[in-house]
């Protein structure tokens, strides 16, 4: 790692960071994923739905309460076959539940 006497920009460290790039990489896949998703969301719980961390082949969904993440639970297999059908390789969709200070 090499030290700096200067301040650098977040996009430059990304750039110059494999493990920075590969995180940044999949926060934007994620959120991708969630955008493709939304129009299968009923209205009232796209706001309550964020992205999650991505592991290998399975994606997780941060909810806002336990209301949100049973409806969700509901809509699973029509979410996992549409991400399917977009290209992503998903075999599953985790579900968390985020208390609401983790979110402010």
């Amino acid at each position: 790692m090499t030290r700096r006497n200067h301040a650098i920009s977040l996009l430059q460290a990304t750039q110059e960071s494999e493990t920075l790039s590969r995180l940044c990489g999949l926060a934007t896949e994620s959120a991708q994923r969630l955008k493709s998703i939304e129009s299968l969301l009923p209205g009232y719980l796209r706001t309550a739905v964020h992205p999650g961390p991505i592991e290998g082949s399975v994606w997780c969904l941060l909810l806002d309460n336990n209301a949100a993440a049973a409806k969700i639970k509901q809509l699973l297999p029509s979410l996992l076959a549409h991400l399917r059908s977009k290209g992503w390789e998903v075999s599953a969709i985790r579900v968390k539940v985020q208390s609401s200070h983790m979110l402010a």
